[in-house]
């Protein structure tokens, strides 16, 4: 007899045991490769993961319970320590894999480039995609430090692969001048500061087009997310970012795809950003898996 491991914290709680029934598959992307400040953040899928037994399985938001959704929670995709590039063609790879299943994909990591593999294989699907992300900072440079595969690059590579007029940034208070001006130039949608109010001005004009979601933690105030790699105050709280996460559900936008990253236990004493993520988890699956 083995007992059910959607309660003992080794899976998101009530994830479904077979991936062949499932819709959606959770998986973690656990890298920090690349960060330029403080890492810790490959450990955080298994936070999320360990703390979501103490979420509720309903969503007084949105009337649904978990187990109204089959979800697999497949684990964390085995990366090789140190190397980036080879760690971003395996979740590219592995993302292919679920595409090709038919199955939505849904990450946690890590850094956020790990969002690019992601972001590509999707793009790969659905030759609409648009991309809506939520996050502190540009992540619009073209290296950093020479180095061109870096957590402060992958908005500007998805951007060039797509065109950045499919590219949405919200929330965004810090970044190079030059990241800024880049955007206006070419026709990418920045707002600054603010998510929810911009975010419900953008979504009528998404209706019917297939989105991919990537939020980054630091896009909520220190105060509310002190256990992220790149803290960056003057950010947005838990519920503007649950409401923003509702609005999406409520338009008339396809969710192909999302992930949340940038949690790093290590400076989360209390597991109060892993709580938030956790819950922040349960709500897009209920919101944005149909």
């Amino acid at each position: 007899m083995r007992f059910d491991e959607t309660y003992s914290g080794k899976v998101f709680i009530k994830s479904h045991p077979n991936y062949e029934e499932s819709k959606a598959v959770l998986y973690g992307m656990p890298m920090d490769w690349t960060v330029s400040y403080r890492p810790g953040s490959r450990f955080g899928p298994n936070k999320i993961r360990e703390v979501s037994i103490g979420l509720e399985e309903y969503s007084p938001y949105l009337d649904r319970e978990l187990g109204d959704v089959k979800f697999f929670d497949a684990g964390d995709i085995p990366l090789p320590f140190g190397n980036p590039e080879k760690s971003l063609a395996e979740i590219e790879t592995y993302v292919h894999t679920l595409l090709a299943d038919e199955k939505i994909p849904m990450g946690m990591g890590g850094e956020h480039l790990v969002s690019l593999p992601v972001m590509k294989a999707v793009a790969s699907k659905y030759d609409d995609l648009a991309i809506i992300h939520f996050d502190a900072h540009t992540d619009l440079r073209e290296n950093y430090e020479g180095e061109e595969y870096s957590h402060s690059t992958p908005i500007r590579k998805i951007a060039d692969h797509i065109g950045p007029k499919n590219v949405y940034s919200f929330g965004i208070r810090s970044g190079m001048k030059e990241e800024f001006d880049w955007a206006k130039e070419n026709g990418m949608h920045l707002s600054k500061f603010e998510v929810l109010e911009p975010l419900k001005e953008v979504l009528p004009t998404l209706e019917g087009r297939n989105v991919y979601v990537t939020i980054d933690m630091d896009v909520l105030d220190p105060a509310h997310a002190p256990g992220t790699g790149t803290v960056d105050a003057g950010g947005i709280t838990s519920r503007e970012l649950l409401a923003s996460i509702h609005a999406i559900a409520a338009s008339g936008v396809n969710v192909v795809g999302f992930d949340l990253v940038e949690l790093a236990p290590v400076y989360d004493h209390s597991d109060q950003t892993a709580n938030t993520a956790s819950k922040l988890m349960r709500e897009m699956i209920l919101g944005w898996v149909k």
